[in-house]
């Protein structure tokens, strides 16, 4: 497959490390693609749900896959999200081609984006309620492995996939009203800055839309998830476009099983080096 060109690449919301991580699908898109910038932007590995039990080498393989970008030239720009906080003691750390960072603001064709994750304006993520926070992250990644199975019947018999989680989002009046209110708390602050695109992720709703008020107008990104919607955002011509993974284009790509083999040694590294960092 020829790799497509492109200034920047933004994900998030990968959640390597859970259940619903469709982490082979990442490793597909990553390997179909040749950024000169690859934004992560926050919850790229799930250190609130870590456990050593479960961290397929498959996952393993799209952290490799990023350092691989990073070695042949790719910046690569981690923003820190709420599931990987543990990381944010070490922001601003920067390492050849790679850089842990917080929040980005920079400027291309004299238009400035403001790039983070967005759990700041959460506040399920912060004191006391973090602890629900973190149990409702095992709730929805127990969901997603339900919804997983269900889908894998359905398919058998012939029938769509349904996502669960979404049709609990779109059923509860509370939750649309909070992404709405999250989307204009980003677009007012951008507007305030003078910033002409905010990107966000966190809420793992992927979105392009211009959003106006009486002080001006900005144009709001969310790079969405991998867990469910598979999407991600790209600069290209001069312009964003939002990204929507389409299996069939990637019918045709082995599962490259050996590779994958050979990295169950490293991922046994990388799991009690993470174990550690959490420890503390």
């Amino acid at each position: 497959m020829d790799k497509r060109s492109m200034e920047i690449c933004v994900l998030s919301d990968i959640h390597l490390g859970t259940f619903g991580c469709h982490a082979k699908e990442v490793l597909n898109y990553l390997r179909s693609i040749q950024p000169k910038t690859l934004i992560l932007n926050g919850d790229i590995i799930d250190i609130w749900q870590f456990s050593k039990r479960f961290f397929p080498a498959s996952h393993m393989a799209v952290i490799k896959e990023i350092f691989n970008m990073a070695s042949k030239g790719t910046k690569v720009i981690y923003i820190t999200g709420n599931h990987d906080e543990a990381l944010r003691k070490y922001a601003d750390f920067e390492m050849g081609n790679i850089l842990l960072t917080d929040k980005i603001v920079f400027e291309i064709n004299g238009e400035k984006n403001w790039v983070f994750h967005g759990d700041v304006f959460d506040r399920t993520t912060k004191g006391s309620a973090k602890i629900l926070a973190k149990l409702g992250g095992y709730g929805y990644d127990l969901l997603i492995l339900i919804n997983s199975i269900s889908n894998w019947v359905r398919k058998l018999m012939g029938k769509e996939n349904l996502s669960f989680s979404k049709k609990v989002k779109n059923s509860v009046k509370k939750a649309v009203s909070w992404i709405g209110n999250f989307e204009q708390t980003a677009a007012e602050l951008a507007i305030e800055n003078n910033y002409q695109y905010v990107i966000c992720g966190h809420i793992h709703q992927p979105q392009q839309r211009v959003v106006t008020t009486e002080k001006g107008s900005v144009t709001y990104l969310n790079s969405g998830d991998w867990i469910e919607n598979l999407t991600s955002l790209e600069y290209y011509d001069k312009a964003w476009n939002l990204y929507h993974y389409d299996p069939k284009q990637f019918e045709h790509v082995s599962s490259d099983k050996i590779r994958i083999v050979h990295l169950n040694n490293e991922l046994n590294v990388l799991t009690d080096a993470v174990a550690f960092q959490v420890s503390f």
